[in-house]
């Protein structure tokens, strides 16, 4: 299936999912730039300037500009849905930045969509990509499962919400699956290492109210990771360029296997 993928990205490509450029052979849906972009990132630790209570630390992929808003864009607004492999990768590493440890079982829990997000997407974009970035570690030697103990409910449109009522907004739509169908147990909870995975990290409001939401239902979070961070960002220093290929999940292009997309 991977090998169909590249041959229809080299025979009939569209335009790149990063930068736009036409009649230029694709891979994953994106030139050779953007590839080269996207594939040189190195996770670093992100935070608003002022961060809301409770953030949990936070590990971003790379910046929210070039390459990568491209390719989120046109993963999470066009419905380009095979773009979850390559971000996938790099959420990957981003994951492994928070949770180096591999000797211990690994949660990645994705921030919920609202149905109505779903549905204007043709499906949940985050459990995608988390599940994805699953495939990514555990390739690379992690024992990683997605899990999904969230469902989120209708809510305000937040891009008219400053950070306090972003977070206001989240939390009170969040709630805790009622079946135990995707659910982790409090055992399963205790001996794992939970990360939560976003897209994108703006004012950390979501990711707080994430947290909070967890941690009341006794699951405690040990960071979280995104794709990418807005420039509001502060950036704190970053891991070495070297260590991302000592993580395992960030050197092989096919590390993830060539398994349709889930």
């Amino acid at each position: 299936m991977s090998l169909l993928r590249d041959l229809a990205d080299l025979v009939l490509p569209g335009s790149c999912a990063g930068c736009g450029a036409e009649r230029e052979p694709l891979r994953d849906g994106a030139c050779a730039a953007c590839v080269a972009e996207v594939e040189g990132l190195r996770p670093y630790a992100a935070s608003p300037e002022s961060p809301p209570p409770g953030m949990p630390r936070c590990v971003a992929a790379g910046a929210y500009e070039g390459a990568v808003r491209g390719m989120l864009l046109a993963y999470k607004e066009r419905g380009r849905h095979g773009l979850a492999r390559p971000l996938g990768a790099v959420l990957a590493a981003a994951v492994a930045e928070v949770a180096p440890d591999r000797s211990r079982p690994l949660l990645i829990v994705p921030v919920p969509s609202t149905a109505a997000a779903q549905r204007e997407r043709l499906g949940d974009h985050m459990a995608r990509l988390a599940t994805r970035t699953v495939r990514r570690l555990r390739a690379a030697g992690w024992d990683a499962a997605v899990a999904r103990p969230l469902r989120a409910a209708p809510r305000p449109d937040s891009a008219s919400l400053d950070a306090s009522a972003r977070r206001v907004a989240a939390e009170s739509s969040l709630r805790i699956r009622p079946t135990r169908i995707g659910v982790p147990t409090r055992r399963t909870t205790m001996r794992s290492t939970l990360v939560v995975v976003d897209d994108i990290v703006t004012t950390g409001a979501t990711l707080a109210a994430v947290t909070a939401r967890l941690e009341e239902a006794n699951m405690q979070v040990a960071g979280a990771a995104v794709v990418a961070a807005t420039r509001l960002r502060r950036a704190l220093p970053h891991p070495s360029p070297a260590r991302p290929a000592r993580t395992g999940v960030w050197t092989s292009r096919h590390a993830g296997g060539s398994a349709n997309e889930g």
